[in-house]
């Protein structure tokens, strides 16, 4: 959910800039192709807050964008207390390396892609697969800062190779954009064969960001949350499994023409 403090503000100005617009709530409604009803909802609190229906209002009233830049603040904040130290250590980073074994990292994922990855999950609603899927997409914007982290991913063969009839277009569109990102200066690919049967990551994801002081900090992922890591010896380890798992791993340009031979497999 929102950070609720956040969330009221976000009403509060909603409707104090629609009542300085002399607008009524119908009035505003067909401008934003929502009913008065639902906009009433909205600025009392019985509706969770939409980014679709924010961006309107910002277009509508003139805002700069101020109404979507406060939910990005409250969708922040709602984050799980575990997640956000990790949030923050990622947008000051100027270096991230992420060892993923099983998915393609959140920092270069589809929103398509994320969408299927969160729904899997099926006890949770619909607006929250929206907000999840909003801050995931929201963290990749990192990469358009004037001097964005340079960012490696190592990442298993058979990651690419995860989709089924149904699940194929997508993969197609996702593998597509994987190679966009490569492309990037500030990005890496780098893919782990898969004759290599075992080696150290496959114990479990991990990410790595180093800072301006050139100190590094974890994060680990599990299916009940995450966790920090900070201690020096911890980070010894994580750093060591990074050297293996990156040994092992294909150079960027191959990574890149196994990348295009899967999709070529496929079509």
């Amino acid at each position: 959910m929102e950070s609720e403090p956040t969330a009221e503000l976000i009403r509060a100005q909603l409707r104090r800039l629609r009542l300085k617009a002399e607008l009524s709530q119908e009035e505003f409604g067909k401008l934003v192709h929502f009913s008065g009803s639902q906009v009433s909802a909205v600025e009392l609190g019985q509706r969770p807050l939409d980014r679709f229906f924010l961006k309107r209002a910002d277009e509508v009233l003139g805002t700069g964008g101020l109404l979507t830049s406060l939910l990005k603040l409250a969708e922040r904040d709602g984050q799980p207390s575990w997640f956000r130290p990790w949030l923050e250590a990622e947008r000051q980073a100027q270096q991230l390396r992420c060892y993923q074994p099983s998915l393609i990292p959140g920092l270069l994922q589809t929103e398509n892609y994320a969408r299927a990855l969160i729904r899997c999950d099926d006890t949770i609603s619909d607006d929250e697969v929206d907000r999840r899927l909003s801050v995931r997409m929201d963290r990749k914007t990192i990469f358009q800062q004037p001097n964005p982290p340079k960012f490696v991913a190592v990442i298993e063969e058979s990651v690419l190779r995860r989709a089924d009839e149904g699940f194929r277009g997508l993969m197609v569109q996702q593998l597509d954009y994987l190679i966009e990102c490569a492309e990037q200066p500030h990005v890496s690919v780098h893919v782990i064969p898969a004759d290599v049967s075992v080696h150290v990551g496959l114990v479990g994801p991990f990410v790595l960001a180093r800072g301006d002081d050139g100190g590094w900090i974890g994060h680990l992922e599990t299916q009940l949350g995450g966790m920090v890591v900070d201690r020096d010896e911890d980070l010894a380890i994580l750093l060591s499994r990074w050297e293996s798992v990156r040994s092992e791993a294909l150079p960027h340009r191959q990574t890149i023409e196994l990348v295009k031979e899967v999709m070529t497999s496929w079509s």
